[in-house]
């Protein structure tokens, strides 16, 4: 593989500051945003004063832990816009994902908004290792999802040339590869894979590609899988993080040089640990869950964001901020399938919401090849156990999943009995994925 690193003149300042620049910019940022989202959300400004807290309070970073957390719950409460600390007539984007009620979860940008992420992104493909001029092929989805424009925006303002894939059609993504001979691929690890084997069926060695470096980021995804994908394009792999909430992705971002965990871009978010069952501060090192508080924001500013993924933080290496270590899991029961965040809690409102099933389900996760897939095990109510009435309420619910949720599951409708009961809390995800 070809040594990508970057040369000191091509970083942001900020990249490589002292500890103490990048602390006073954070304290002063942080300021800025606690008034501005207290001014300007009611939500904040009535959950401030119940705590007892206001932005004056804060005279230094440590003072923060004084502030309450908000909650993805929060966003589903103000929907759609209520959250937002803007007028709506100066929200240039809006994007939104899936929520546990149906309800998407919905974020919005402002125009400077647009242009950080912009060049938090282009910074974030610099740190892997792209440079202006490359090709990057884009297999992250476009639409409400933040992956796809986010990324497209990130290669435009890098000075790069994007190829806009989208995901799907892999023997096309294949076609496009060795014909445009990109530099760089954004995808989903899971996919990428997909993508592997179908070079395989075509008899196309994908060691012969231009490919020189994967950005992989949506779902959690293994060392192992990072050395198999290495070892068969011959490139390098490096872990991209971020949340729609924060900002989408670009939030934090592995460097090439070292590919020891992500870089959070603590000028623009400041990063906390937290003992998921307590809520108090954890040292840096410490396991715990990852809260956020953005920095800049103005359309929709996070206070102390409770991301639910837990990981721990690490000192800088080939930058001065702080990395996070891979993410190791979650502190509720969200599945990320294929990037897309699915709860437990969405398929049982399905379930109920389809004629003829009793209300018991189980989730099966499970490997289907190279990538993740989702089975859902339910049960036909007595009066609709003949096959034919099975057969009808397991297409609906496919619908019904596809088109409320946004994942494609297989439904397997079984007789009374068939789901598992429990005597204390139900197990309604069972996973069978394949890690290594």
């Amino acid at each position: 593989m070809k040594d990508l690193s970057p040369r000191k003149d091509e970083l942001d300042p900020i990249e490589i500051a002292s500890i103490d620049e990048i602390r006073t910019l954070q304290l002063q940022r942080l300021k800025w945003s606690l008034a501005h989202a207290y001014e300007n959300v009611e939500l904040y400004r009535r959950r401030f004063d119940a705590a007892g807290v206001h932005p004056d309070d804060l005279r230094t970073l440590t003072d923060l832990a004084k502030f309450p957390f908000t909650y993805k719950d929060d966003l589903r409460d103000s929907y759609p816009f209520g959250m937002f600390a803007v007028p709506r007539a100066q929200i240039a984007r809006l994007h939104a994902s899936s929520g546990t009620t149906g309800k998407p979860t919905v974020v919005g940008y402002t125009r400077r908004d647009i242009d950080t992420w912009a060049d938090l992104m282009a910074r974030s493909l610099r740190a892997s290792g792209l440079r202006a001029g490359n090709i990057i092929h884009n297999a992250y989805g476009y639409g409400l999802f933040t992956g796809g424009l986010g990324a497209h925006y990130g290669i435009e303002r890098l000075g790069a040339t994007v190829v806009p894939m989208s995901g799907g059609q892999t023997e096309k993504q294949v076609r496009l590869i060795t014909d445009f001979r990109p530099d760089g691929i954004m995808v989903t690890p899971s996919y990428m894979l997909n993508i592997l084997e179908a070079f395989h069926k075509a008899g196309l060695d994908p060691r012969d590609t231009s490919l020189s470096v994967g950005v992989f980021g949506a779902e959690p995804w293994t060392d192992a899988m990072r050395k198999e994908v290495e070892d068969a394009f011959d490139m390098h792999a490096v872990d991209i993080y971020g949340l729609s909430e924060i900002m989408g992705p670009g939030v934090a971002n592995e460097c090439v040089e070292t590919k020891d965990g992500p870089v959070i871009w603590e000028d623009h978010f400041y990063p906390e640990i937290i003992n998921p069952e307590t809520g108090e501060v954890c040292e840096d090192g410490e396991m715990g869950e990852l809260v956020f508080t953005t920095l800049t924001k103005e359309g929709l500013p996070m206070i102390r964001y409770r991301t639910r993924d837990l990981t721990r933080l690490l000192p800088g290496t080939a930058r001065t901020m702080r990395r996070m270590e891979k993410i190791t899991g979650r502190s509720d029961d969200m599945i990320i399938l294929r990037g897309v965040n699915v709860f437990p809690s969405q398929v049982e409102e399905q379930v109920i919401a389809t004629g003829g099933l009793a209300p018991y389900y189980q989730i099966e996760l499970y490997s289907a090849g190279r990538m993740d897939a989702m089975r859902v095990h339910v049960e036909a109510v007595p009066a609709a156990a003949d096959e034919l009435s099975k057969t009808a309420a397991a297409r609906m619910l496919t619908k019904h999943i596809k088109d409320i949720i946004g994942i494609s599951a297989e439904v397997v409708v079984g007789a009374r009995g068939d789901v598992e009961r429990s005597q204390g809390k139900a197990k309604r995800v069972v996973d069978n994925r394949h890690r290594g």
